[in-house]
């Protein structure tokens, strides 16, 4: 596969990750208030707000198999430090400083006949 036939893979792997994810948060009761909010440091994938009044900064890591690790390991200090930055931006941005708001993490795999599974993970940070 050339180069533009794997990021367009990549592409759809990472929205069937998101819409999984939205389709998990709506389903427990929060709202989605962003998707793939972005500025120059980073993106956020999901930004949703849950019935107990808390923002939820959701990144989601999705996988076609575990060659490559778990999808959770792919979030490291580094990662997890700038997922609180762009929270913290996010927060600035729209009037909400002081809010409560959790760093939250998805990992979606999915396997070889189409099924996926999803693990949920909040307050990272």
């Amino acid at each position: 596969m050339n180069q533009g036939g794997r990021k367009r893979s990549n592409q759809l792997l990472g929205a069937f990750g998101e819409d999984a994810t939205a389709h998990f948060v709506t389903a427990r009761g929060d709202e989605i208030l962003e998707r793939n909010w972005r500025i120059r440091e980073g993106e956020i994938d999901l930004i949703s707000l849950g019935e107990d009044g808390v923002f939820h900064f959701i990144e989601v890591k999705t996988r076609s198999s575990l060659a490559f690790g778990h999808p959770f390991e792919a979030i490291n200090k580094e990662k997890a430090h700038r997922m609180q930055r762009l929270a913290l931006a996010w927060l600035a941005t729209h009037s909400c400083l002081g809010s409560d708001y959790a760093i939250d993490v998805a990992a979606v795999l999915i396997n070889a006949d189409g099924s996926h599974s999803l693990e949920y993970r909040g307050g990272l940070l």
